[in-house]
């Protein structure tokens, strides 16, 4: 196994230039969207006092969810001495960055008073979860940025182990902290579940590992640099584990629900009474972002086609997009139980019925933004700095290839 070298992509192409004007355009009309948003008044959105948060929220989400599983790569190579992915270390790092900015530009801008940020990092309610996930996302940036400076600067490499194990374990709270967001809210009957946590965990692998998937297959195809089948095959099969353990928790989740009865009515709601939400989870969720993708993954001879391993990863993508909706604004949609086993006098402001939510252009709009900021800063970072290999053809980076 040869040692890995790295250059710059040279970036003066039209695929290139194009690339990043698609992208910069998507993320104008995303600030156009937000300047609407900020304008009118979130009345425009289709979030109302029932529904409050958004798909804003679902993309923030997944891409902070994805920002810590993308780094699972790096952490691979570094905390498990796994040399075959050690060239992919760097890219690792870089995306994780690009995801978690990306995510928190989307809740940055959803705040209604972006301005209001200054309070939240001037003054901790430690007693708060998101407070406690403030530290942690700036913490993640600190972390992985020297983690990044340890593997790139030669001098520094003998530290990149210890950094990477802090790294580790620092993405693993993060995510946690975030699962642990609707772990902790004790009044909604579809997040009061201490499987949140580890759920969230298994769901980041997943969804980073299939957006590296992507960016790595993307940015080898478009420079013509050689990217081997052994490590192609070894991420996909990787990716098709997590898939597998993130339906596993799903499972589990459920069957847990069902077995108490005070999550009869929710687990009723989503699983055959509630309309959009129970196709979205059957259709979306389980078939197209679970079971589908599983198929080509380890199909004899269609796990072997990159087309097909990529449009897998696209639908995990998809169905991790549908999980969160379903989850969040489902979770949402069914009524609160104020006072649960009491017999209470409602209301005529909609007390006992579901929450009705359509998400608006500006809302959708705003999170394809963040998506196409995280983006961005990859396609320019691999331009200006070193983190692609030149080469992952499988005789430089497979250890048990032989000639």
């Amino acid at each position: 196994m040869k040692k890995a070298q790295f250059m710059e992509i040279e970036g003066r192409s039209f695929g290139y230039l194009a690339l990043l004007g698609i992208l910069g355009a998507i993320i104008l009309v995303a600030l156009g969207a937000w300047y609407v948003m900020e304008h009118h008044g979130h009345y425009v959105t289709g979030m109302n006092n029932a529904i409050v948060w958004g798909t804003p929220h679902i993309f923030a989400i997944f891409l902070i969810v994805a920002a810590s599983g993308a780094l699972n790569v790096a952490s691979i190579s570094s905390v498990f001495n796994k040399t075959a992915y050690k060239p992919l270390a760097r890219l690792s790092g870089l995306l994780a960055i690009a995801l978690l900015a990306g995510g928190l530009m989307i809740l940055v801008l959803d705040l209604g008073r972006p301005d209001r940020l200054i309070v939240a990092m001037t003054y901790y309610n430690f007693k708060s979860i998101f407070a406690w996930n403030i530290i942690l996302y700036n913490g993640f940036f600190v972390i992985v940025a020297v983690y990044l400076w340890m593997m790139m600067q030669q001098s520094m490499n003998k530290y990149s182990k210890p950094v990477g194990i802090a790294a580790f374990l620092w993405r693993l709270i993060l995510t946690t902290g975030t699962g642990s967001i609707f772990g902790f809210l004790v009044a909604r009957d579809a997040f009061d579940a201490a499987i949140m946590a580890p759920m969230f965990i298994i769901m980041s692998f997943s969804f980073g590992l299939a957006i590296f998937l992507l960016v790595l297959m993307a940015s080898y195809r478009w420079t013509g640099r050689p990217l081997g089948d052994a490590l192609f095959q070894r991420l996909k099969n990787l990716l098709g584990v997590f898939v597998a353990a993130v339906l596993y928790f799903v499972l589990a989740y459920h069957l847990t629900n069902l077995y108490a009865t005070e999550h009869h009515g929710i687990e009723a709601f989503i699983l055959r009474d509630g309309g959009i939400y129970t196709q979205l989870f059957w259709i979306g969720q389980i078939v197209l972002g679970s079971l589908l993708p599983l198929l080509l993954f380890y199909h004899p001879s269609w796990g072997k086609k990159r087309s097909l391993v990529g449009l897998g990863a696209v639908l995990v993508i998809i169905g991790g997009l549908i999980q969160l909706y379903v989850l969040i604004i489902g979770g949402q949609a069914y009524p609160l139980e104020i006072f649960p086993g009491k017999e209470v006098i409602e209301s005529s402001f909609f007390d006992g019925q579901v929450a009705q939510y359509t998400p608006s252009m500006w809302e959708v709009l705003l999170g394809l933004g963040g998506m196409a900021v995280a983006l961005i800063m990859v396609a320019l970072a691999v331009k200006i700095l070193r983190f692609l290999p030149t080469s992952l053809a499988d005789e430089d980076v497979d250890p048990h290839h032989s000639a």
